[in-house]
């Protein structure tokens, strides 16, 4: 079960810096993410190193027992300063570049303190899942142990207090991830804890060997588990929420691609639709299907229908935007009738547009599709046929009412 979580851990690790590589390569002088691919890396080292297989081979083709003992606790010593330089940058502010360099050097003193004192100490026999305890009363060897685990415990104390306040002060992806890096530290604090009770344990003469082979590496896989989601969520977050609104209004657009279905498919405007395609693809698939019926209606449409619905709606809402839409919809509507029927209008020279200098962009096109799906303010009834004729003043003849503009209510 521990080679399990080991190298599970260890994939899962290094599958977030695999996502993260090509912006390194792309920003190699970014000391946030040089910090970031730092702890990935270094976290799934240390759960790789760690492995009793890979404790074994490193101990024959080495050939010294328990040499892979040192190299795991750099890696953890190394992990916890990388986690630390990282909240450092993710933070940003003044004296960064200081307080980074102090943490490394700090580390790199704790890094040298563990290599003297494990070149000082005998340990012949091999012990490939419990030498902290096995070992934890053998001179200098005892405080190679002592001195690796207090420091990662130090390190992943000050990440998880340092995250989990910082949280409390922001919002979105970022409290999210910093939430889940205090949470995933707290179990790094877990792992280093249950071995340090183990280590004293066996000072006082008791073993208690399965908090050291059993608590802590199941401890430290949901720590690496937490910690790699919480440094991703803040960079997936914006992507996930454009994907989102991509998604949304391309769903918004349907009305008024529907509104101009006939026309589209009449003069084959419409592009073939792409397979497999990303939202953003498929929006920008719509919005060209929609400007090519447009460009086709321009002669069609009607500037004083237009201006008429525009004031009309503006007087009813006070909304500059909606009035904008409620225009175009009832213009866009009129005009595809017009088109279809051109028996009702001479046929309009080629070239002689009157509205391509105005056509609606992205974000009008989505208020324009909400008036034609009905989900914007009403507009005047149908032009199509004239009100009749109003009651004959006293001292006057009738006049036929003006006509209204017609109401964008779905497709036509």
């Amino acid at each position: 079960m521990n080679v399990l979580i080991n190298y599970v851990s260890c994939g899962a690790l290094w599958l977030g810096l695999l996502v993260r590589a090509p912006d390194l390569l792309r920003h190699r002088s970014d000391p946030y993410l040089r910090s970031l691919c730092a702890v990935l890396g270094l976290a799934g080292l240390c759960f790789f190193l760690g492995a009793p297989p890979t404790v074994g081979a490193i101990n024959r083709l080495g050939g010294v027992p328990n040499l892979a003992a040192p190299l795991t606790y750099a890696a953890i010593i190394a992990y916890g300063a990388a986690s630390q330089v990282l909240i450092v940058h993710w933070r940003g502010g003044p004296g960064v570049r200081r307080t980074a360099r102090r943490w490394i050097l700090a580390y790199t003193g704790v890094l040298a303190g563990v290599a003297v004192t494990f070149a000082l100490g005998d340990a012949p026999v091999e012990r490939r899942t419990d030498l902290d305890t096995y070992y934890a009363t053998t001179p200098y060897l005892a405080q190679m142990i002592v001195l690796y685990l207090v420091a990662h415990l130090a390190a992943v104390t000050v990440t998880a207090v340092t995250s989990l306040r910082w949280a409390r002060r922001v919002r979105g992806g970022l409290r999210a991830g910093l939430t889940l890096i205090g949470v995933g530290a707290l179990c790094g604090t877990g792992y280093s804890a249950a071995k340090l009770v183990a280590v004293v344990a066996r000072w006082f003469g008791r073993d208690w060997p399965a908090l050291g082979t059993a608590v802590s590496p199941a401890a430290a896989g949901l720590g690496a588990l937490l910690t790699v989601v919480g440094v991703l969520v803040p960079l997936v977050t914006p992507r996930v929420a454009r994907w989102c609104r991509t998604r949304r209004t391309y769903t918004r657009l349907e009305p008024l691609e529907r509104a101009l279905d006939d026309l589209l498919v009449r003069r084959t405007l419409r592009l073939p639709r792409p397979r497999l395609a990303s939202p953003a693809a498929l929006l920008v698939w719509r919005q060209t299907s929609i400007h090519n019926a447009l460009s086709q209606l321009d002669p069609y449409f009607d500037r004083d229908l237009f201006d008429r619905t525009r004031a009309s709606v503006l007087g009813t809402t006070a909304d500059p935007g909606r009035a904008e839409a409620a225009a175009w919809a009832a213009v866009i509507v009129t005009a595809v009738r017009d088109e279809a029927a051109p028996g009702r209008r001479p046929p309009p020279a080629p070239g002689t547009g009157r509205f391509l200098d105005r056509v609606p962009g992205p974000a009008a096109l989505a208020r324009i599709a909400d008036a034609l799906d009905g989900t914007a303010p009403a507009v005047p009834a149908s032009r199509a046929a004239p009100a009749q004729p109003a009651e004959p003043a006293p001292s006057a003849a009738a006049a036929p009412a003006t006509p209204a503009p017609p109401a964008p209510t779905g497709a036509v």
